[in-house]
């Protein structure tokens, strides 16, 4: 019982010690950063702007389904009626929107790219490296031929 205890905590250090759950650790601080700053953008610039033909705060647009709808003051709950809270989900589109569009294009496409060109250098290189071989085995028929000649001549005399 022993043993198995001492491998399954061996087996959890294995894990903890890849590569991959560092990486992630990582991406999962750096995204809840860029998340703020997201959510800041949409707070501070997106949503004024919308607001210039509305109300300035996203959350403010609503639709009763059940009219009317009464919400109380101080803790922002409905009282009376069903509001419909369009506006948290199109602020919620719009940083989610903001967020991919600012992923791909600072973070996938120049991956993509710099991907592309690398596995462009390798197959030059494997293909160079193609051509030396066969430079090299030619090279080495020609060698063989040549003492073969040698041999053959020398026989004659």
């Amino acid at each position: 019982m022993n043993e198995k205890k001492v491998s399954v905590l061996e087996g959890f250090k294995t894990f903890l010690m890849r590569g991959n759950v560092i990486d992630l650790a990582v991406a999962v601080v750096i995204g809840a950063a860029f998340t703020q700053i997201v959510n800041s953008v949409v707070k501070g610039v997106i949503s004024p702007l919308v607001g210039a033909f509305g109300t300035k705060d996203l959350t403010k647009y609503t639709y009763c389904l059940k009219s009317p709808c009464v919400t109380d003051p101080k803790t922002g709950e409905a009282t009376s009626g069903i509001p419909i809270m369009w506006g948290s989900v199109l602020s919620a589109t719009l940083t989610f929107l903001i967020t991919a569009t600012v992923v791909y294009f600072l973070m996938v496409l120049p991956m993509a790219k710099y991907l592309a060109r690398r596995a462009d250098r390798e197959a030059a290189k494997e293909g160079a490296k193609e051509v030396v071989e066969l430079t090299e085995l030619e090279i080495l028929k020609e060698i063989r031929d040549a003492l073969v000649a040698q041999r053959g001549s020398g026989r004659d005399q």
